[in-house]
């Protein structure tokens, strides 16, 4: 996500980034450079074309001439207008009425609007402690109902059941009627994928959308799509009361343009980004986290909140008591840590939040493949428990046993072994020279800030 957009803008400012003094030549050449980005990302060019503009005025306004370093404070300028392009600050769903809260989703066909109501469902549930139903008014695609259902039983939220012999009118009435019998917080409601050119279709939405009157219309959109992704959003508001946008798949082959792009020409705010198929990939949209990104500065306060999610802390304290005590650390402790990896959606998906990592070598990039730590976590499923705990005793014959149960090659379990040996040895120097506390000292620091709790020193 934004990996293009990222590379040509810190490049271009980190030419600008030195300068002791900005002048309306090298600010031109700059944002000439940024402008070329922009547009390559896909961004909608009347945006380009203001974010540029605003740009240049604080550029060359008094503020940034008595600035101590220019070149910083231009970084500066450029990292708030990308915050205010995307919406400057957080905006969160509005649920404050009466419950059931309705929330109507609408989008084209092919956006992934039902497996988003599934995610949001979920987020709901999970984060914000609600008691969710959901309901399928899409009579018209094969299996969408079922497909529906399915989601549902699988994030643990209550299914409402609807046919395509219904009218969507009726299945949502029924839905909203039953939401309220039941007591629930929330109702989420899945429509049909429509075009906004099609009358039929959007009268029925209309409709809809007159009888339940939901708190929150949300637009779902594909942002591979590009800037089509903020035309088709603009042209659904000029037809419904929009209150905010979903951007899905925004971890496949996306330039970011419609991140970028639909705040602007909607008018309307985007509240959650979807990136993955797994059905907890749907997160708050941050437009000042995002801007951390594109500009390369990382966004260390959505990885924080992630561990604190996701990570399992008492594992983490077990493991860390487990060194403290100098106890061997084993091949269970290693799976257990590629667990916790895969929870965190894995190296690349963390590495993305940490700042700086534009510069890394594409060779270097190219070697985080989280399927190869897949692998290892295949070839210690396929070790026994006492193979697990004393590596020392797999020797040919296991090792042939463990490559088969795995499907690798043998060589691959000795380099794996080889691995987990040498860093067997190395927790061995670090807890006899003191390092190990240290560093562990170090982490017990950090830690509470993820809403962990260290073991109490020995």
């Amino acid at each position: 996500m934004f990996e293009n957009l990222t590379q040509r803008l810190t490049k271009t400012l980190r030419n600008i980034t030195g300068q002791g003094k900005l002048t309306e030549d090298n600010i031109k050449d700059t944002l000439r450079e940024v402008r070329m980005a922009l547009l390559e990302a896909d961004v909608a060019l009347p945006v380009v074309k203001d974010f540029i503009a605003e740009v240049k005025t604080k550029a060359l306004g008094q503020e940034v001439n008595q600035a101590l370093n220019p070149g910083q404070e231009f970084v500066k300028i450029v990292f708030e207008e990308l915050k205010l392009v995307m919406g400057d600050e957080c905006a969160e769903l509005n649920l404050a009425t009466q419950p059931p809260a309705v929330v109507l989703m609408a989008g084209l066909q092919g956006a992934g609007k039902t497996t988003t109501v599934a995610k949001l469902a979920k987020y709901l549930k999970d984060r914000e402690k609600k008691k969710v139903m959901v309901v399928s008014a899409d009579v018209y695609r094969p299996a969408a109902i079922e497909q529906l259902k399915t989601l549902a039983e699988t994030v643990g939220v209550e299914f409402f059941p609807s046919t395509v012999e219904d009218k969507p009118l009726d299945i949502v009435r029924n839905a909203l009627a039953s939401a309220k019998i039941k007591f629930m917080d929330v109702l989420l409601v899945d429509t049909a994928g429509r075009l906004h050119v099609d009358e039929d279709m959007m009268n029925e939405i209309k409709e809809i959308h007159a009888d339940i009157n939901p708190v929150e219309t949300l637009f779902v959109v594909d942002a591979m799509t590009g800037q089509d992704a903020a035309n088709t959003a603009k042209a659904f508001n000029d037809a419904l009361p929009l209150t905010g946008i979903i951007l899905t798949k925004m971890d496949g082959d996306a330039r970011g343009g419609a991140a970028l792009s639909v705040r602007k020409i909607t008018g309307k705010p985007i509240k959650f980004l979807g990136a993955g198929e797994k059905i907890e990939a749907l997160d708050p949209f941050h437009p000042e986290r995002m801007a951390s990104r594109i500009l390369d500065m990382g966004d260390i306060l959505s990885l924080v909140e992630e561990m604190e999610r996701k990570v399992d802390k008492k594992q983490a304290e077990k493991l860390a008591d487990k060194f403290k005590t100098g106890k061997d650390f084993d091949f269970d402790d290693f799976r257990a840590q590629i667990v916790q990896m895969r929870n965190m959606g894995g190296i690349a998906s963390m590495l993305d939040k940490l700042p700086g990592m534009s510069a890394l070598p594409d060779e270097i990039k190219d070697k985080v493949d989280d399927k190869i730590i897949y692998r290892k976590e295949a070839i210690i499923n396929s070790m026994t428990i006492k193979e697990r705990r004393h590596p020392e005793i797999i020797k040919a014959s296991r090792k042939k046993r463990i490559a088969d149960g795995a499907g690798v090659e043998v060589t691959e379990v000795t380099k794996l072994i080889r691995e987990f040996t040498q860093m067997q040895h190395m927790m061995k120097r670090l807890q006899s020279k003191g390092g190990l506390r240290k560093m562990l000292n170090l982490v017990k620091d950090l830690m509470p800030a993820a809403g962990f709790k260290m073991p109490p020193q020995q």
